[in-house]
């Protein structure tokens, strides 16, 4: 059985999906991009601070399921520009303890939605 689990402080789904959905022992959040809720706004202002948002949109969600960063145990990030990789490694490290790190993978894309540079998705284990 499969439970819906939303957060009012992460940006509204903009498609017919939710925030994330518990099926058993997992947790599989969907992508989440660098809008601030609480301000209405999408953040644009450098990758790092476009990460912030988008890892405090992830914590809004994981918080809501009960959970912690300690129980993602996969992560995968869409990127416009590989080239910030080292930038968006600084941001996400803070966010996880190094020996308990989740899988991941990165791929650079072309383009997503509202025109954003990063988006994350992750799965969790209770």
């Amino acid at each position: 059985m499969k439970k819906i689990i939303n957060s009012d402080k992460a940006p509204a789904p903009i498609g017919p999906y939710n925030h994330s959905v518990m099926a058993g022992d997992l947790l599989f959040i969907s992508g989440q991009i660098p809008f601030n809720q609480a301000e209405e706004k999408l953040i644009t202002s450098g990758i790092q601070d476009e990460t912030t948002q988008v890892m405090e949109n992830l914590k809004f969600i994981i918080e809501e399921a009960g959970l912690t960063f300690e129980n993602v145990v996969k992560a995968t990030i869409f990127i416009r520009n590989m080239e910030e990789f080292t930038l968006i490694n600084e941001v996400y490290a803070r966010y996880f303890s190094p020996a308990t790190a989740p899988a991941r993978e990165c791929v650079q894309v072309e383009k997503l939605p509202r025109n954003v540079n990063i988006e994350i998705s992750m799965i969790c284990h209770k």
